[in-house]
């Protein structure tokens, strides 16, 4: 809202005065929310018949949960199937003095009551990318120092490289390639060494180098539940080695995101009862929402070209397409990549409105469809949409709204 109100003048709306964000108001507004949310999942729970038990909970064997109430009351649950979904925690390494105040995680950064005045953001993955911008727009200065050579290490180059140029743009520091030596809370700032000596001062330093598995004191463990590398391991089904119990979401091997843990914990329910479901991922949506906004899903080209596999790539800048001219949003690209058969594996989408974009592209490579089964489909005009049927055009070098290429397999 902010960004789009200091881009009024570019569309001939004049604002006077100043215009500032109000921290409070922000903070206020998103706890509104996640009240409003939270309160909608009671209502349904109520008129499903499901009964909440808030506390912490610990297994106590395969068929026992004792919950520790916040008054300190225990209760004791007893299922015939129990479903593990306890969540994920950060990863904090010794070396930061983690107090929660100075040095804090994503668990605490949107619990702040004042806007920083700086703050350097160690990891640049997807919450450092998202938390990063989201304060720098309302005034912070921030740095992320990222370990590897780009931010958003899993996505293809010329993703990350469009948003960090937005980054550059906004002034936020991007130091790629960068580790960390030392860090210190001293007084009312935290000093923090990089490897190649250089030291940072700010008011906050957020970890955001990736979360782990929520497990201590869920008794996990102590009844027999297989783990590899602090997972917990199951079947393709989703339960454990310990029959009747399931487990899903940041707890297992598979990708730390929420709609991923909601389609496993449809799955788990209906194992639970006595069907055969497995889940698809070969069309997991990957979004960060940044301005431009970064979706992706299936393969990128990295992991392609490691796996040795031919592929084409067809591509359409968003500045071609009327819609995103008319609401001055036209940074970014649509990417499509397709296998040696034509059927569509993976695509990134940098830009307005990529995470609703993705979803097409989504289905299409969850049923195996071709660049031409979908390039076929007519896309309404003026819309974003078009974009993705450009860019599948692109992959044959029959776009038309883009200059001529030719189209090669890559290996």
């Amino acid at each position: 809202m902010l960004m789009n109100i200091n881009e009024a003048k570019d569309f001939g709306i004049d604002i006077e005065g100043e215009v500032k964000p109000n921290f409070k108001a922000i903070m206020d507004r998103k706890d509104k929310i996640v009240s409003q949310l939270i309160g909608g999942i009671e209502f349904l729970f109520e008129k499903r018949g499901v009964k909440l038990v808030n506390g912490f909970g610990k297994l106590v064997d395969k068929n026992t949960i004792e919950v520790t109430k916040e008054d300190g009351t225990k209760e004791i649950i007893n299922a015939d199937k129990i479903i593990l979904a306890n969540g994920s925690v950060p990863v904090v390494l010794p070396m930061f003095p983690y107090d929660k105040k100075r040095v804090i995680t994503s668990d605490e950064v949107l619990g702040l009551e004042e806007l920083p005045k700086s703050m350097l953001i160690i990891g640049g993955g997807v919450i450092g990318c998202e938390i990063g911008q989201f304060l720098r727009a309302l005034g912070t200065e921030v740095t992320i120092v990222n370990r590897g050579d780009q931010i958003l290490a899993f996505e293809d180059k010329d993703v990350a490289k469009q948003l960090h140029r937005q980054f550059k743009k906004d002034k936020i520091k991007v130091l790629t390639d960068s580790g960390i030596e030392k860090c210190e809370v001293v007084g009312d700032e935290v000093v923090t060494t990089l490897s190649n000596g250089k030291e940072i001062k700010t008011q906050y330093v957020l970890l955001a180098i990736g979360r782990k598995p929520n497990l201590v004191g869920s008794g996990v463990e102590e009844i027999g539940i297989e783990l590899n590398r602090g997972k917990i391991v199951v079947d393709k089904n989703l339960q454990t080695n310990v029959e009747g119990i399931y487990a899903i979401g940041d707890l297992i091997d598979t990708p730390f995101l929420a709609h991923v843990a909601s389609k496993e914990g449809i799955v788990a329910v209906e194992n639970a009862f006595g069907k055969n479901k497995v889940v698809d991922y070969t069309a997991v949506p990957r979004c960060v929402y940044t301005e431009p906004e970064v979706a992706a899903v299936g393969k990128t080209e990295k992991q392609l070209e490691a796996e040795g596999l031919e592929y084409n790539v067809g591509k359409f800048e968003f500045r071609g397409l009327g819609k995103a001219q008319a609401i001055g949003h036209f940074q970014g690209f649509i990417k499509v990549l397709a296998d040696s058969e034509d059927k569509i594996v993976g695509a990134s989408i940098v830009g307005p409105h990529a995470t609703d974009l993705l979803t097409e592209l989504s289905l299409a490579i969850h049923l195996g469809l071709t660049v031409e089964q979908v390039g076929d489909v007519i896309h309404a005009h003026p819309t974003l949409s078009e974009g993705l049927m450009e860019a599948l055009h692109d992959v044959h070098g029959e776009c038309i709204h883009a200059a001529p290429k030719v189209a090669k397999a890559k290996a």
